[in-house]
């Protein structure tokens, strides 16, 4: 039914590639504190190698994901097969948040196209993959990306919403465009 890894595996760098959206999950330290789980899409997952991923983030209308990561790196994604043989994959491990102009954007930047609107690069470094069966997960149908975040991105100033929408999380955390 389910493993535990050490690393990804190639058979499951091709079920992270065939799926067309992703799960990032994090959490703040403080028991108040909001968890946070964030559907993501437009093939912005890259897996750099067997203990390392990043994702392209875009600009949105909370940085949850940053602002936790930041605080205390816990990130977990998950991957789940809505279509063919019924699977999960969640990987764990502890993230940063890369942001445009900085030598390391340089170097992961280049594996992404870079849409307009991307905010940062949320990379991490995995410590335990795990597969479930999804037996209860549902079958769907892909019928394509939706527009509405790059005709949102082509429309503000991407930079000035950041500042104004993207510097604090919920809580009032901190993001790295916060500081």
């Amino acid at each position: 039914m389910g493993e535990i890894y050490d690393a990804i595996t190639d058979d499951l760098r091709s079920f992270i590639a065939a799926q067309q959206m992703f799960f990032v999950a994090t959490a703040p330290l403080s028991a108040d504190g909001h968890i946070n789980v964030s559907p993501k899409g437009m093939d912005t997952f890259r897996v750099l190698s067997p203990h390392r991923v990043a994702y392209l983030d875009m600009t949105g209308s909370a940085n949850e994901t940053s602002a936790h990561v930041l605080e205390n790196g816990r990130i977990t994604f998950m991957f789940c097969a809505f279509s063919g043989s019924p699977e999960i994959l969640r990987l764990f491990g502890h993230g940063q948040t890369i942001l445009p102009g900085t030598p390391a954007w340089d170097d992961v930047s280049a594996h992404f196209t870079i849409y307009h609107g991307a905010r940062q690069i949320i990379a991490a470094d995995i410590d335990r993959v795990q597969t479930s069966c999804g037996f209860g997960v549902p079958r769907y149908e892909y019928e394509g990306e939706r527009d509405a975040l790059r005709k949102f991105c082509a429309t503000v100033d991407a930079a000035a919403y950041q500042q104004e929408h993207n510097r604090t999380s919920m809580d009032g955390l901190p993001t790295p465009i916060g500081q």
